[in-house]
């Protein structure tokens, strides 16, 4: 890319995010007051223009989840992980408690109904996964990531299986998926380019937004594998084990072709 194109792409793309994103602000709390039904919907409508204003090309494989309750596993990657599974199908999220407080992104994900959760302390544990399994109860679709922390985009951490506890009714679908952060322009993503998309460690939000729009169009393959259920895995730690394995296989072929 032209070193002042980089320069130019994010003031050109972050005011139309903000003139997208502001004014739905509002509209998505009064849907959550007035039509919950309805408010379900607009973050997945408005994530896919996010994802086409930005440039994400976000290619879903395999079959997305239905209507009804499913819990959704997923490797994390980035921050942009948000757009592109809410592009892809109505979710909501569990979320650490700390994102709450981010400045905008906080009230975004409370406005999409996240489930926040802190990781760091075992007695609320408990409550955190009754609120999953009530909101899995009403029919809901809700995503985790059970890595627990964003990574490189190149590996999955180990999984961690608490959360998986929530998943009530032994024949609720849990679905692995697979995010893979594939091309950059059209050409194949570099392993020393994965850094300007993926956020993890101490890296800072805003540098890290800012560099992530200048770097160009993106794509995301979201790969849907088949459903597991709790009756079928027979425990939680066997759930959680079958995700896992099932996501690290996907991601190897995604990146690598085996």
């Amino acid at each position: 890319m032209n070193p002042a194109m980089r320069h130019v792409r994010p003031l050109l793309l972050l005011p139309g995010f903000a003139l997208l994103t502001l004014p739905l602000m509002p509209v998505q709390q009064v849907l959550l007051w007035a039509w919950p039904a309805m408010a379900k919907r607009l973050p997945h409508w408005y994530h896919r223009k996010v994802a086409r204003l930005l440039g994400i090309n976000v290619i879903v494989k395999g079959e997305r989840p239905g209507n009804g309750a499913a819990f959704i596993v997923a490797n994390h990657v980035s921050w942009l992980d948000i757009i592109v599974l809410s592009a892809a199908a109505p979710v909501s999220f569990v979320a650490k408690r700390e994102v709450a407080k981010w400045p905008l992104f906080g009230r975004l994900a409370k406005l999409q109904r996240t489930v926040f959760v802190d990781r760091d302390r075992r007695h609320t544990t408990g409550r955190e996964r009754d609120e999953i399994s009530e909101r899995l109860k009403a029919g809901e679709r809700i995503v985790l990531f059970p890595e627990g922390t964003s990574h490189t985009g190149l590996a999955v951490l180990p999984f961690r299986s608490s959360y998986f506890a929530a998943v009530h009714d032994p024949e609720i679908p849990v679905i692995p998926v697979t995010l893979a952060y594939k091309r950059r322009w059209g050409l194949p993503l570099l392993q020393r380019e994965v850094a300007s998309y993926a956020w993890y460690g101490d890296m800072d939000l805003p540098p890290h937004l800012w560099n992530a729009v200048a770097e160009g169009p993106l794509d995301v393959e979201v790969i849907f594998h088949a459903a597991e259920t709790l009756s079928h895995a027979k425990d939680r730690k066997r759930l959680a084990a079958h995700a896992e394995r099932t996501i690290r296989e996907g991601l190897a072929h995604a990146l690598h072709g085996g």
